[in-house]
Parts: C-alpha cells; sequence; structure tokens
C-alpha cells in the first residue's frame, strides 16, 4: 500500500510538472478567463505581452530600414517577441494569474508577431512571397472573424492545431533572419497549412455557437 501511495504521489506530481510546462491541455478553462469577468490589466503574463508588443515595434523599426532585414538586434527582438508566448503562458500558469484581457490579447500578440515578421520577410524576399502573404492574410483575417465573433457574444478558443502552428511559423521566419537555410521554408509550409487548418475549426466551433 505504501509503494502505491508513493506511485500515486509521483504521478500526481508528474502530471503538476506537464501542466506547468504547458505539455497537458485539456479540462475546463480558468473562469478568470471567461466572458464576462474583468479585464485584470496588471498582471505578470500580461506585462509579458505588453513586452512583446515594444519589441515587436523595436525589431519592425530597426528592420525594415535595414540593406537585408538581417541586423542582429533587430533578429534578439523578434525571437524574444516570440518566444514571449510561452513565457507569458508559463507565468500564469506559475503564479494563477489568469486574466479575461489575457485570453483575448495573447492570440492577437502572436499574430501580430507572425504579420510583422512576414512582412519583413516579404520585403527582402527571405522566403517565397505566396506563402508568406497567404500566412498573413490569414491572421488578419481572423482578427476580423474574431472581433466579429467577440461582437456577437461567442467565445471561441483556442485549438491545439492553432496553437501548436505558431511555433512553426515564428521560428520560419526567426531562422531566415539568421541564414538562408531549407528548414525555415520548411517550417513556414507546416506553420501555414497548420493555421489554415485551425482557421477551419475555428469557423466550424463559431457556428456551432450561433447555432446552439
Amino acid at each position: 500500500m505504501e509503494g502505491t501511495g508513493l506511485d500515486v504521489q509521483r504521478r500526481e506530481r508528474f502530471e503538476r510538472l506537464r501542466y506547468l510546462l504547458g505539455l497537458k491541455r485539456g479540462g475546463p478553462e480558468p473562469p478568470e478567463t471567461r466572458a464576462g469577468q474583468p479585464l485584470r490589466p496588471l498582471t505578470l503574463p500580461n506585462l509579458v505581452s505588453y513586452l512583446r508588443i515594444c519589441l515587436l515595434a523595436v525589431f519592425l523599426v530597426v528592420a525594415l530600414p535595414s540593406d537585408d532585414g538581417r541586423v542582429t538586434g533587430a533578429t534578439i527582438c523578434f525571437a524574444l517577441a516570440a518566444g514571449g508566448d510561452y513565457l507569458d503562458g508559463l507565468l500564469a500558469r506559475l503564479t494563477g494569474q489568469y486574466s479575461r484581457l489575457g485570453t483575448l490579447m495573447d492570440p492577437f500578440v502572436d499574430r501580430a508577431v507572425i504579420v510583422g515578421g512576414a512582412l519583413v520577410a516579404w520585403k527582402f524576399e527571405l522566403l517565397p512571397r505566396w506563402a508568406l502573404g497567404a500566412l498573413a492574410a490569414r491572421e488578419l483575417v481572423m482578427l476580423v472573424l474574431v472581433g466579429v465573433a467577440l461582437r456577437m457574444g461567442l467565445d471561441i478558443k483556442i485549438n491545439w492545431i492553432g496553437r501548436i502552428a505558431v511555433w512553426p511559423a515564428m521560428g520560419s521566419v526567426g531562422l531566415t533572419l539568421i541564414a538562408d537555410v531549407w528548414l525555415a521554408e520548411a517550417l513556414l509550409y507546416v506553420g501555414l497549412a497548420g493555421a489554415l487548418a485551425a482557421s477551419v475549426l475555428y469557423v466550424r466551433d463559431g457556428l456551432r455557437e450561433l447555432k446552439s
């Protein structure tokens, strides 16, 4: 019985660690994130999101007027803005500082980072322009659709495909800002495919919620 109790404790600690690291999903959303809850703008995760916006602005200001978009300082800013997507979620889970504003702002900042990176890569032809254009257009359309859904009282949850697709999309731009490597283009196609698949699921979920 003692061994069984230790096994249960180990399993519980392991599951807790998976949750904190963002490897375990599912279950109800924290009540603080639901529609109608206070925005709570001053939380640690939200401060990270504000910093990500500032870093993105610096990236664009430095990279766009450059000769080829590959400026070390600008690339570091982009990498930090992209990596902040994981940090704000980690802080929310560690501190329990969930908020309605964080739920709304996090996907907005993610899309802004992707569109900003795509803009620089487009200008200097660092990646195939048709794929960059499709990815940027998808992100902008999703911003409009999410805004419409919120006005209609719908509460669309981020799906797993959309959550994962953010990383290859950001990674593609991050890599191509460093050097010309085939992996950057491959990641762009993976991110684009995942983003389009996630969009289909978002539209499906929105229509279902409208009907209900």
